[in-house]
Order: C-alpha cells, then structure tokens, then sequence
C-alpha cells in the first residue's frame, strides 16, 4: 500500500489510475482494482486516535471500540473499490457534518477532560475534509464512466443494547429517493435476509426498524450526485461479543463470503434497471 497527499489520491482518480493508498497522516485508506460502478464504504471501521488526544480523553479504549464499527472493513475488503476511515469516531465522525463531527461527550458521558483547542479540532475537521474532497472526486469520476453509481455503506450496531427484537440487518433509506431505488433497496433487504451464518445465528433483515439512513456520508453523496444511490446498511454485532471485546473471525469470514457474492450480483442488477 502506498501512502499518497490528498492531491495525488486526486490526480489518480481523475486519470482513471488502479491502486491501493493510505493518505499522508494514515486517516483512511481507497483502494481501486477496477473502476466498478460500485463502491464499498466503512467509514466507521476504524478506532486509532491521535496519540497527542490520548492523555485528555476520558472514554477507555474499549469504550471507543464499542461505539466503533470493527472488522465492517474486512467484510468488503475484496471488492475492487473500498474506502474506509482508520480514526475512531471519537476523534472526528465521519458519518457527521463538519460542524457536528467533533464530540464534547458521547453516549452521555463527558469526552474530554479539558476543552479542545481550536487547534486540535483543525487538525481532526483537515482529515474529515480530505475524506470527503476524496469521495467527491471518486463518485465524480465514476458517475462520468457508467452515469450512475451504487455505494454500499457499511455499518454495525449494538444490538445487546436493545430492549427488543431487532433485525441482523436494517437498512435506512429515509434520505434516499425511494420513487426512483425503492425496488432496488427491496431487493437487497431481500438478499441480507438470505445469508448464511455459521452457529445458527439469524439472517433476518428490515428497512428502517434501528436505523434510518441519516448519516452525513449518505446524505453528502446524495446531495451533490443524483445518479448515485447510497445504501446505508447496518449489521447488528453478531460477529463479536460486545461486552468483551472479542471478535468471532468465523462470523467475519462468513459474511464478507456472502457478501463478495451478493454485492456485485446486486449491483449488477441496479446497473441493468438504472443504467
């Protein structure tokens, strides 16, 4: 993997080159072995924080790996276009505004034990940006070879913490243009429903029943590129043990299988309806 400035990342994009890059201060890495009309997201899959944080931060480290999405990079690492974030989201949000992407406290607990300087949130808001002038460019570039795109926007969640049945899967597509994709979404709730898990763990999927699809991530996409549809899709954490801190790699193998297969078969089908 090389590590490349934003601009180079840019420049190879606009010319339509392959490779696989870290950006210049390891915030996120894209990898592009072919330029599909599809692309796989895990904008939450990392968990480092910038090491000069680590002394005011009052959340433990398993704290911020709770909240994260682990492994939700390995389970899309196959497919030709992947861009994940590497820094928690305890350091900046990615699925957040810019405005939003810095927490004071998360999930009611105070982050910080003293105010961050301006400085320190320059820093952390230079790295979201760059993230999303790379997205533009990526989707701009994809939208000029197949006039339209599909992004799959990977996520977990912590199902434990619900008080009720919930799906293995939820899809959340309030900001999405239902008239226009909702097949298409109908047909990938469908394909989620039918994976198979190892250990007799369900497969059931939903739309909108945990999650609604409001992240700043789908909704930048949207915005700025209509022929590109963004399907957040949320596992619940079935493939670890929340509470511990341990990851099932069976479970990991096992979905990243079927999904290597299910995605490009799925996006071929948006393809041929939409192109």
């Amino acid at each position: 993997m090389q590590k490349l400035s934003l601009s180079q990342i840019i420049d190879k994009i606009e010319s339509a080159q392959l490779f696989e890059a870290v950006i210049d201060d390891y915030s996120f890495t894209l990898k592009v072995e072919e330029y599909t009309p599809y692309v796989c997201a895990a904008v939450h899959d990392g968990h480092k924080l910038r090491k000069e944080l680590w002394g005011n931060c009052l959340h433990t480290p398993y704290e911020r790996w709770y909240e994260d999405d682990p492994a939700t990079k390995e389970m899309v690492a196959n497919h030709p276009i992947v861009i994940a974030g590497l820094d928690s989201r305890f350091e900046y949000d990615l699925n957040r505004a810019p405005e939003n992407a810095i927490y004071e406290d998360a999930w009611g607990k105070p982050l910080w034990k003293n105010p961050l300087s301006e400085e320190m949130k320059s820093k952390s808001l230079a790295k979201h940006k760059a993230f999303y002038d790379v997205s533009r460019a990526l989707i701009k570039k994809l939208e000029s070879l197949h006039n339209i795109c599909i992004v799959y926007d990977m996520h977990s969640y912590n199902w434990k913490r619900w008080p009720r049945e919930i799906p293995t899967w939820n899809l959340g597509t309030q900001n999405i243009d239902n008239q226009r994709f909702g097949e298409t979404v109908e047909s990938w709730r469908q394909s989620l429903s039918e994976i198979q898990l190892p250990n007799d763990l369900p497969s059931s999927a939903a739309i909108n029943d945990t999650f609604y699809g409001n992240g700043y991530f789908l909704k930048f996409i949207t915005s700025n590129f209509k022929n590109t549809l963004v399907l957040a899709t949320e596992v619940a954490k079935i493939y670890c043990d929340e509470y511990e801190q341990v990851l099932f790699p069976e479970v990991v193998r096992a979905i990243a299988k079927e999904l290597e297969v299910r995605i490009p078969e799925h996006a071929a089908s948006f393809m041929e309806k939409h192109r």
